[in-house]
């Protein structure tokens, strides 16, 4: 099943019909495996490369996003995960360690992965990673990155230039 319908199916199942800030049950999705290039790029410090999308990051976009914004976010996430053009520290005191950024059509999205400490289970009880999906939602503002600092991009980007270099 392509990865669209993957996420139209758990919003189907899971968002879709509850009211505004409700409660919802709480699970999750795999959305994609970042790449090699991506993991190696910005050396992130974790086990696992899959990607998972949960009904609370999934509920808060329905609730927060004009509807185009977030049918179009659905059906292009895993694109902005998997091939980000550029990828940028995460400013502290915001969720998640990593933001990726895509230019889809005349627009760039921003998606910020975090990576979750999950419980173990059985007899392990050892812990392991998760990278799970904080936020994601269409840049309108050019400066908003202006203070990012940029880790890795698919061009010939310098990687220790700030965002605000970035065209």
């Amino acid at each position: 099943m392509r990865k669209k319908e993957v996420l139209k199916n758990f919003l189907r199942k899971y968002i879709e019909g509850t009211p505004e800030k409700a409660i919802v049950a709480d699970r999750k999705v795999f959305l994609c495996s970042l790449t090699k290039a991506v993991m190696n790029g910005i050396s992130i410090n974790t086990n696992t490369n899959g990607v998972y999308v949960t009904t609370r990051c999934l509920k808060h976009l329905f609730d927060k996003k004009p509807a185009e914004e977030f049918l179009f976010l659905i059906d292009h996430l895993h694109k902005v995960v998997k091939y980000p053009d550029r990828v940028y520290k995460n400013k502290s005191g915001k969720r998640g360690e990593y933001c990726f950024v895509k230019l889809i059509g005349n627009s760039e999205y921003f998606c910020s992965i975090e990576i979750i400490q999950q419980a173990g289970v059985g007899e392990k009880q050892t812990k392991r990673e998760e990278i799970q999906i904080a936020t994601a939602f269409r840049l309108r503002d050019r400066n908003y990155l202006k203070n990012y600092i940029l880790l890795w991009s698919w061009g010939d980007d310098d990687p220790h230039r700030s965002a605000l270099d970035t065209p």
